[in-house]
């Protein structure tokens, strides 16, 4: 599942492939942006910020949300796609590389001037380089839902997904229906920084320290099966700041209280 980490390494594999060329081919598969042309523009960079993807062509940035399942992916130009064309959202070419989007849920190609109207916002983000604890944990102290509520609220915090709330709860021993003012949001946080960075730099994300295949997780899909620690079995819920918006929680209620 694409969480902030996932969309960092993205931007940082689109940088190293595009930034300082000039691009060839150009084609958004979207509607309202299927005929904007950037060909000839100088790429400038790709950047993250939580979970929106940033590409700055000339004066514009084509920005992106992988959602649930979208991924971009760097091809030598004339090389075989590795999934079905009607799959794909966008396609941004040089003479060297192309990088292909699939699955995205979100296309738009604003005036780079007007970034802000897509990720102004967006909370501190704890992979960028102007993270800012003090106001991350003033944000999500200050919000009086639960903590899976607010802590998957991108205004907070941007970056963390479902299954890092999951894992982040579980091993701050913290249930997922816990009034925010009545948790160490400051401890959660510093977990969750120290999480995210080090996944980041990781090819596969784990919680457990372990990389095998489903050993990567304490709680997150393990509903119905033994606690790693304890032996209780998980639990399984759903959460949400409205009914339309509501996400899958996994809990120890032994080692959650």
């Amino acid at each position: 599942m694409p969480e902030g980490d996932t969309v960092h390494r993205t931007a940082r594999r689109l940088d190293e492939a595009l930034a300082g060329a000039d691009v060839t081919r150009f084609d958004l598969r979207v509607p309202r942006a299927a005929t904007i042309d950037l060909r000839g523009q100088r790429v400038h960079g790709a950047e993250a910020r939580g979970k929106h993807l940033l590409l700055r062509i000339g004066d514009s940035t084509v920005h992106s949300h992988l959602r649930m399942d979208g991924a971009w992916f760097v091809y030598r130009p004339g090389e075989k796609w590795r999934h079905p064309a009607y799959k794909v959202r966008a396609v941004v070419g040089t003479e060297q590389r192309e990088a292909v989007g699939v699955d995205l849920a979100e296309i738009e190609v604003v005036p780079t001037r007007e970034e802000d109207s897509l990720v102004g916002h967006l909370g501190p983000d704890p992979l960028a380089e102007d993270w800012d604890a003090r106001e991350a944990v003033r944000r999500l102290g200050a919000d009086a839902r639960s903590i899976h509520v607010a802590i998957l609220d991108q205004r907070n915090v941007a970056g963390f997904g479902n299954e890092y709330a999951a894992e982040l709860l579980f091993l701050r021993g913290v249930l997922p229906t816990t009034p925010t003012p009545d948790v160490d949001v400051a401890a959660l946080l510093d977990l969750g920084v120290r999480t995210i960075r080090a996944n980041r730099d990781r090819p596969d994300r784990t919680f457990t320290g372990v990389n095998r295949p489903g050993q990567t997780t304490w709680v997150y899909g393990r509903a119905g099966r033994p606690c790693r620690r304890c032996g209780t079995l998980i639990q399984r819920g759903e959460l949400g700041a409205d009914p339309t918006r509501e996400r899958i929680t996994f809990w120890c209620p032994f080692c959650q209280r």
